[in-house]
Parts: structure tokens; C-alpha cells; sequence
């Protein structure tokens, strides 16, 4: 039987367990993938601690790539033998093979190898939304200043190149020079080194004291106060992870104190509810990766029954780029 990921319990990575699973055939509106590679992201290690809890036992892993195995009744985006990709609920990824919605499994185009699909679709679809539809009141302009924490990481990496794409001027912070170093050779236009700089000051310094347009923060906990003090009035704090912890309860009064800031707190899942959704933003990721706007690093790789490795090095802050799992 296929091998698959598995946690019984919530806890750290020694609770993942190697285990084989029956997969059986897909019912309506499913399909059926044998992946090639699997995606790795903060997300499971916050289901795998039980932040966002699910039922268990549960297979973990929101992102994957490989080839359809089995089409169920109604699906007529996708056929046997298609090169897919996706990012969706349920879990499941961590898996050799898994039955899931087709709603979100997308067509991988030729020149986007399995690795790259599996390390790039949650992460650049968290991109997508991000710059091009959570954006501050006014919008965003070429030249206007962004602050993106955790530049190095396998979202800021994609989120570098995005913005320069787009003419931003992405201010990256990072926990050390080599990674502060990759932010700007992946186009962040400053960055900084947030264990030996203040962030808050720099990026005062930076944009002549005015402050950025909006923060997009990932980081949580940590960075939530100095987030909202780089902040121009009536700029957008987005909130949209929590690698240090959960942000603290504030009250909506400092949010006037501050200069009539706004924050949301977005997910990926609601932008990428429907498969007419979910096509449009990869048609769009897809297209800035097949014209060499964006590259997507794969930087670690590690078999299927390593997963647990690949969660210790991922919380300990030992990679950059993107991290994937090979069946």
C-alpha cells in the first residue's frame, strides 16, 4: 500500500509516523494523484502542534505535485495522465498517493518541473493574494514602499521577486546577513537584519520617516508591535501568519493611535474557494514563472520518510527558500 505521513496526536516532530494507507477511487468531483513532490509550509507545523486543529488521526501537507491517477464522476478540468499541482484543504499531501477535491488541483505546464510545483503553489498563491488583492486603501503604486518579514523564507523569496516585478520598493527583514543577502538577490530593495538592527528605525530611516503603505507579516507575535509603528497613517497591517506565536489581544483603539490603521487578517482558502478562483490566481503565478520573473528556489530536499527532519529544520530557522518532500 502507498506510504503516507501521519500524526495520532498533536506534538512535536517526533509525532510524525510513517504509515501505509489504502487510497481507493475517487468519488464525484475528485480526483486521484500519485505525487512526484510535496510541498512544506509553516501551516502543517501549526496543525501538526494542534494551533489549527483538525481531526485525527490526519495526514498532513497542503501543497503537492504529480500526475492524475483517476478522474471522479463530474470533473472535466482534469484527465488521467495530466501533470497537476495544487494548494488545498484537506491536508493530505504528505502522502505517495491521495484522493482529493479537484476544485483546486490546477494543470502543471510542461516547463514547471514537479519540484517547483509542489514548492511554489501555496507559497505563490499566498504571494498572489497578497500583493495583488490585499493591498492598502489607494492601492499599490511603483516606487511605493512594502515591509515583508521573513524576506528569506520560501514566501518572501517569491514575494522579492513579485515586487520587483512590480516596481515596489520591498524592505525585507531576515535574521541574519547571508539570508538578508538572498532577500536582495531574489530583488528586496533594502533589507535588514533584525537581530542587530531595529527594524522599526531602519525603516523610518529608509523611507525619509514616512513609513510603509502596508506590512505583510507572517512572523506573528514578535514583529506585531514594531509592524504597526513602521506604518504611514491609514496604512494596512496584514497579519498572516504566526511563526513566533499567536499575536496577543490589542485593542482596535491603537489602530486610531497610530494613524487610523487598518489590519485584516486573511487565509489562502477563502481566496481559493471555487476552481474559477483557484485557476485565475495560478494562471497568474503561473505566467510570472514561465517568463522568468520569478524563479522559485527549491532549496531542501528530503525523502517522504524524513518529513519530521524537514519540520525541526524549518521551526529552527535552518532554511531559505522553499522545502519539499520526494515520495
Amino acid at each position: 500500500m502507498p506510504l503516507a505521513i501521519q500524526i495520532q496526536q498533536f506534538g512535536g516532530p517526533e509525532v510524525l509516523q510513517c504509515v501505509e494507507v489504502a487510497v481507493g477511487a475517487p468519488g464525484p468531483g475528485e480526483v486521484r494523484i500519485r505525487h512526484h513532490a510535496c510541498g512544506v509550509n509553516f501551516i502543517d507545523i501549526y496543525q501538526r502542534i494542534g494551533l489549527y486543529a483538525n481531526p485525527l488521526p490526519m495526514i498532513l501537507g497542503m501543497e503537492g505535485a504529480g500526475v492524475v491517477e483517476a478522474v471522479g464522476e463530474g470533473v472535466t478540468h482534469l484527465r488521467v495522465g495530466d501533470r497537476v499541482a495544487y494548494a488545498s484543504q484537506p491536508p493530505g499531501a504528505y502522502a505517495e498517493v491521495r484522493v482529493m477535491p479537484a476544485k483546486c488541483v490546477v494543470r502543471l505546464p510542461q516547463s514547471i518541473s514537479f519540484e517547483q510545483g509542489a514548492a511554489m503553489m501555496l507559497k505563490g498563491l499566498t504571494v498572489q493574494y497578497l500583493l495583488r488583492k490585499t493591498q492598502p486603501q489607494g492601492g499599490l503604486q511603483p516606487g511605493d514602499f512594502v515591509l515583508f518579514h521573513a524576506a528569506a523564507g520560501g514566501v518572501g523569496l517569491i514575494a522579492c521577486q513579485w515586487a520587483k516585478a512590480m516596481g515596489l520598493q520591498l524592505i525585507g527583514t531576515a535574521g541574519s546577513d547571508e539570508k538578508c543577502e538572498l532577500a536582495r538577490q531574489h530583488g528586496a530593495a533594502h533589507v535588514i537584519n533584525y537581530r542587530r538592527e531595529n527594524f522599526v528605525e531602519r525603516v523610518k530611516e529608509i523611507t525619509g520617516g514616512r513609513g510603509v503603505k502596508v506590512v505583510y507579516d507572517s512572523v506573528g507575535q514578535d514583529t506585531w508591535d514594531g509592524s504597526l509603528d513602521s506604518l504611514q497613517p491609514f496604512g494596512l497591517m496584514v497579519s498572516f501568519g504566526n511563526a513566533s506565536g499567536p499575536v496577543p489581544p490589542f485593542s482596535v483603539s491603537t489602530l486610531a493611535a497610530k494613524g487610523s490603521l487598518y489590519v485584516t487578517r486573511p487565509t489562502i482558502f477563502t481566496h481559493i474557494a471555487t476552481r474559477e478562483a483557484t485557476q485565475a490566481m495560478a494562471d497568474d503565478l503561473f505566467s510570472m514563472v514561465t517568463s522568468g520573473q520569478i524563479r522559485i528556489p527549491v532549496g531542501h530536499r528530503y525523502p517522504l520518510r524524513d518529513a519530521a527532519q524537514a519540520h525541526r529544520d524549518l521551526e529552527s530557522r535552518a532554511t531559505t527558500g522553499c522545502s519539499v518532500l520526494l515520495p
